[in-house]
């Protein structure tokens, strides 16, 4: 499984306005759209991290390419926010759609298992002992790197590419706890069981898990910590006609 971890940076949009707080901004005010600034990037278990900038074709098919290889892309807040934007930037480039991948944002799964005072990146490594975000002076940087000021793009450089290590890093921390993974399995052909999120043989077997109509062998994984069942049931074929299912009206 090809699983690259992805974080882009955007340019702010530009508008023409008469007031600070509370601005209704109409179309004839923008005076330039939002764009991808740059981008870095990083296969699972690789050292090498891809960068590349200059919002030109270039960069994008670059990035295209990237994704075209991917099997998942993991990301943290990238289904609402860096995929589609990267797939307008393809679409206005003149692109095609890059082969379909799977997703997992990490921002979602934050969200949905646990209860951080902050679900923002930077707070959650740290909660974690992953390490921080590569400290910056703020707005002003990307307005630097807009202007082409050749020692904030070294920072931003840093900055990105540190963002896109934090979330490799918070990926590995917090497999376990990610559902629906996509199934490892799938992709190595196994030849006894393994584990889901990881890949790892190290299963071991932990209870039953039961649903509402059917009985599953449960198993754990020593590797990651990822809870896995049994896809075939252990109920006997002359049981299950016995078990019955409510009819919701």
């Amino acid at each position: 499984m090809r699983k690259l971890h992805l974080d882009i940076e955007t340019s702010p949009n530009t508008a023409h306005v008469w007031g600070l707080f509370k601005q209704t901004v109409s179309i004839n005010q923008l005076m330039e759209s939002s764009y991808v600034l740059c981008w870095a990037a990083k296969w699972d278990g690789e050292r090498k991290v891809h960068f590349s900038r200059n919002n030109d074709k270039e960069m994008l098919t670059k990035l295209w390419d990237l994704l075209d290889e991917a099997d998942v892309v993991v990301h943290y807040n990238g289904r609402r926010f860096d995929i589609p934007t990267v797939n307008k930037e393809f679409a206005l480039a003149g692109l095609m759609p890059p082969a379909p991948y799977k997703q997992i944002d990490l921002l979602q799964v934050v969200r949905h298992k646990f209860k951080f005072p902050s679900n923002k990146l930077d707070y959650v490594a740290q909660a974690f002992n992953l390490g921080k975000k590569h400290p910056h002076e703020g707005h002003s940087l990307w307005v630097k790197c807009m202007n082409e000021d050749k020692a904030a793009w070294k920072r931003m450089e840093t900055y990105n590419k540190q963002d896109v290590q934090l979330l490799e890093k918070l990926y590995a921390r917090i497999l376990p706890w990610i559902d629906r993974h996509p199934n490892t399995g799938v992709y190595i052909n196994p030849t006894k069981p393994v584990c889901t999120n990881c890949g790892s043989t190290h299963i071991v077997k932990k209870g039953t898990a039961v649903t509402n109509t059917q009985m599953y062998q449960r198993y754990r994984c020593n590797k990651c910590g990822t809870a896995l069942r049994s896809r075939f049931t252990e109920t006997p074929k002359e049981i299950r006609k016995n078990i019955l299912t409510q009819e919701v009206l």
